[in-house]
């Protein structure tokens, strides 16, 4: 099964909630992840807050053109919270 996501929403603080097609849910936090050519400019929050799913691939993208698997991210709401995260953003 290749894993997609299925809702992202960016939240506060560079963190994303995102949502999975396997019923995994959560907040990911990217702020250790926001170095380098393609996401050091994400640290701007107007651009941060341009993420979205990406209508055909199914992942986050952000309007600079930077965009991480949900692969990542799952390993990522997994190494912050723990296994078979289900919660949802307020």
């Amino acid at each position: 099964m290749i894993l997609h996501t299925v809702e992202i929403r960016p939240v506060a603080g560079y963190r994303l909630f995102v949502a999975f097609d396997n019923g995994e849910a959560g907040e990911v936090d990217l702020t250790e992840a926001l170095t380098g050519e393609m996401f050091e400019p994400l640290r701007d929050a107007k651009l941060f807050a341009t993420a979205r799913q990406h209508p055909l691939f199914k992942t986050v993208i952000w309007d600079n053109g930077a965009d991480l698997a949900p692969e990542y991210l799952l390993d990522l709401l997994h190494a912050q919270h723990g296994n078979a995260q289900t919660a949802h953003a307020d």
